[in-house]
């Protein structure tokens, strides 16, 4: 028997309540929010007060300027966010053609063309592609129901991971290093560190720009662009001592691009960028000795989407041996990570 008394707060609580709630707290503005779902503004402020009424409580603090979250808030948008997406797509037609949404960062790997024409082959789904600039690409939020993920997957994300390909590191070195003491304010396009290039790193850049091949071990001595959301490089990749400083930092691949090319420092990234993303003020060197970075398929560890398990099923298949996986610059072999 169900009884709405067990439930407090929920009566009168609508779909476009949560929505409307979940675009707020992700933009940070109701100007741009109600862009985004395509209402006015006004009846978005109503529609946020009206779920802060039912569930008596304050979920956003609004200023003049912005809108931030109050901790009431944040809660309720960590438990919202995966079951939005998921509830969205319950209610497409059950007709209607099934789809596996399908997450990455900043580059697809090839591999995934021949994977995913195998996939739609073998069910009858079609497949979208999802780009989310964050760690996990878009699973953690409900937006894609398998994710491919490059670099080392933590270990409590609560996630079932298979190795697809290694690929092999290449450096970007700016074409034009900036002088000794320069640095970037804010996050434009890149923030950069407190003290700035010292006159040893910016010489090196100046040296290294004029090279075609570095190994693994010289990058200590350099400035190091890190992507710390969706990048696969970071010091700790180094022995302990020997690691580079992390000169300049970015938040997605964009800012990791632009932050390299402005001349704060020498990026590390998977080759296939070096092949898919030229840029006038970088040039790619190979690298000799770097370990080469896993390419992982991922979904939940429970509850995942069916289709996600039949494609995670055909990527475990289709993965290459450890004696054909790639072979990383300077003719090392990569070890292979267990799944």
């Amino acid at each position: 028997m169900n009884d709405d008394r067990a439930f407090p707060g929920l009566d009168g609580i609508e779909l476009r309540h949560l929505r409307g709630f979940a675009a707020v707290a992700e933009e940070c503005s109701f100007t741009h929010a109600a862009d985004r779902l395509r209402i006015g503004q006004p009846a978005l402020t109503r529609t946020v007060r009206a779920l802060e009424s039912a569930l008596g409580a304050r979920l956003l603090d609004r200023t003049t300027r912005r809108v931030e979250l109050t901790d009431a808030s944040r809660r309720l948008y960590a438990d919202l966010a995966p079951l939005l997406p998921r509830l969205a797509a319950a209610l497409r037609s059950p007709t209607g053609p099934a789809t596996l949404r399908l997450g990455f960062t900043s580059l697809l790997p090839a591999a995934c063309t021949a994977l995913t024409a195998d996939f739609e082959a073998a069910t009858g789904a079609g497949v979208r592609l999802v780009r989310r600039d964050s760690p996990l690409a878009g699973l953690e939020t409900g937006d894609a129901d398998i994710v491919v993920l490059r670099g080392e997957v933590p270990r409590d994300a609560g996630l079932r991971t298979t190795v697809l390909l290694h690929e092999p590191r290449v450096a970007a070195v700016p074409r034009t290093p900036l002088p000794a003491g320069s640095r970037t304010a804010g996050r434009t396009p890149g923030h950069a560190g407190k003290d700035g290039l010292t006159a040893a790193q910016a010489a090196a850049l100046r040296a290294v720009a004029r090279r075609r091949v570095l190994d693994w071990a010289e990058l200590a001595e350099l400035p190091l662009v890190v992507n710390t959301v969706t990048g696969s490089t970071r010091p700790e990749l180094w022995p302990a001592g020997r690691q580079p400083q992390r000169a300049c930092t970015a938040g997605n691949f964009d800012e990791w691009l632009e932050a390299v090319a402005a001349g704060h420092g020498v990026g590390v990234a998977p080759e296939p960028v070096a092949q898919r993303h030229s840029h006038p003020g970088i040039r790619y060197l190979r690298l000799k000795n770097a370990p080469a970075v896993p390419v992982h398929l991922a979904l939940p560890a429970r509850d995942a989407h069916p289709l996600a398990e039949r494609f995670f099923t055909l990527g475990a298949r289709t993965r290459p041996s450890a004696g054909e996986a790639p072979t990383a610059p300077g003719g090392r072999a990569p070890g292979r990570t267990s799944p």
